[in-house]
């Protein structure tokens, strides 16, 4: 019996328009010529289960490795929000409880009201989640807020089958397996990086 690995990739269609469009959407945005006062934002999330230990783990010795029991106790959910400006070499990680519109919302408003307050318009690239729209801004915040920051944003999404052209989503997924993969964290705040409380 031959055993074969199989490899999961969203393979984009033979013949679509609107893939091809929006993907060179995104490409034209990645190969514009870094300008400061225009950043170019990559954002991605994902859920993350949290997961609280049954019994103390041994500690690892020189003959063993860490050992954990195969058991565990769910803890619920939180949401991993990666935020990424490729030209500028600059990422940050926000982790909360669920990732719904407002929360998607109120991650963005942080960086527009904090680190590019002074800035007139952030693209921001993102794969098109029903969560990710100017809509978003209008359930979290009061009309005049909402309005304000939409203003500012300039959207840029990756096709449907394609959020892999995302920068983000690619930084994501490496901190997910050199961070997260085969580890456990019992509750949000472990999984938080410090100094960010909610």
């Amino acid at each position: 019996m031959t055993n074969r690995k199989i490899e999961y990739w969203v393979i984009p269609p033979a013949v679509d328009g609107e893939f091809a469009a929006a993907m060179e959407n995104v490409l034209d945005t990645y190969a514009k010529r870094y300008d400061p006062r225009v950043p170019v934002l990559c954002m991605d999330e994902q859920a993350v289960h949290l997961l609280k230990e049954t019994r103390v783990p041994v500690a690892a010795t020189k003959g063993h490795a860490r050992r954990i029991d195969y058991e565990y106790e769910r803890a619920g959910t939180a949401a991993i929000f990666l935020f990424a400006e490729p030209l500028a070499g600059w990422r940050e990680v926000a982790v909360r409880e669920r990732r719904t519109k407002v929360d998607w919302a109120v991650e963005m408003a942080r960086l527009l009201e904090g680190r590019y307050a002074t800035f007139a318009k952030v693209i921001v690239v993102c794969d098109n989640l029903n969560t990710h729209t100017a809509g978003a801004f209008y359930e979290a915040f009061e009309p005049e807020r909402a309005r304000a920051l939409v203003r500012r944003i300039g959207f840029c999404y990756t096709p449907k089958h394609g959020s892999w052209l995302n920068v983000a989503e690619n930084e994501l997924s490496s901190m997910t397996r050199q961070c997260v993969t085969g580890r456990r964290f019992g509750d949000i705040e472990t999984l938080r990086p410090p100094g960010r409380a909610m």
